[in-house]
């Protein structure tokens, strides 16, 4: 496999880091920018993981050279520094609590934590949203700890996304949390991957997800990359391309 996109290194002397960081070589690209009265705004929300920063994860947008991302605007927030019971109670940024790692189908969860950090999400596509884009061209996007937060965000907004993209993730939250799930929410679509040689989030902590979703109604779908470990690969990131360029709305 031909990835350009590998695991963080370690941080000091914590045990475990959900990070990811990226290179490449950039080729040119023609100008290929179409008429600006015809490309509506976009906004995508990269949320990063475990022990992870923003900023380290920019270079992503640098590789979706479509013409149709040229005016997609793009946010890439950190998480704050928090305690994680899985790194030994080490503090390093967390959107929630990791009890465990592995993280598997029946790993316990931080539904409280997970729903904090619901709520700041939230607002940053408020934000986006009454700057006047169309909420069907917001797409959240995340991996592993973000790849989670991202389906708990997206499946509690109250109105129809263009779509949450989860990567290396797993659902953070019981069944119950299903009924909160309004039905312009179960109209956003779901893309999800992951590695089937995932040491850290296990590849059936994956597979529960369309499940999962299919009994709140929403639509998933799901790919699986044999050999691929928890890291994002440039195969996954040329779907996510193709996969957000089907779903954006003409502001014609």
């Amino acid at each position: 496999m031909k990835s350009a996109i590998s695991l963080a290194k370690p941080i000091g002397l914590i045990a475990v880091s959900f990070g990811i960081t990226i290179s490449f070589v950039l080729l040119s690209q023609p100008n290929l920018s179409p008429k600006p009265d015809l490309m509506a705004r976009s906004f995508v929300l990269w949320l990063h993981g475990l022990g992870d920063s923003g900023p380290a994860n920019e270079p992503i947008k640098t590789l979706f050279t479509s013409p149709e991302f040229n005016d997609t605007k793009w946010s890439f927030p950190s998480a704050p520094s928090n305690p994680v019971t899985c790194n030994y109670g080490a503090i390093m940024p967390s959107w929630f609590d990791i009890h465990e790692i592995p993280v598997t189908a029946d790993s316990p969860k931080d539904e409280g934590g997970v729903l904090k950090a619901v709520q700041n999400v939230h607002a940053m596509i408020d934000r986006e949203i009454s700057a006047g884009t169309n909420p069907k061209n917001v797409f959240v996007c995340g991996f592993s700890q973000g790849g989670a937060l991202t389906l708990a965000s997206v499946l509690l907004y109250p109105k129809t996304l263009g779509g949450g993209a989860v990567f290396s993730g797993w659902v953070p939250f019981n069944s119950s949390i299903l009924e909160r799930v309004t039905p312009d929410a179960k109209k956003t679509p779901i893309f999800w991957s992951h590695g089937m040689a995932d040491s850290t989030v296990l590849f059936e902590a994956g597979q529960v997800g369309p499940p999962f979703l299919e009994k709140a109604g929403l639509s998933c779908e799901f790919k699986a990359y044999p050999g691929l470990g928890h890291s994002i690969s440039n195969e996954e990131l040329r779907s996510l391309e193709s996969w957000i360029k089907s779903r954006l709305q003409s502001s014609s």
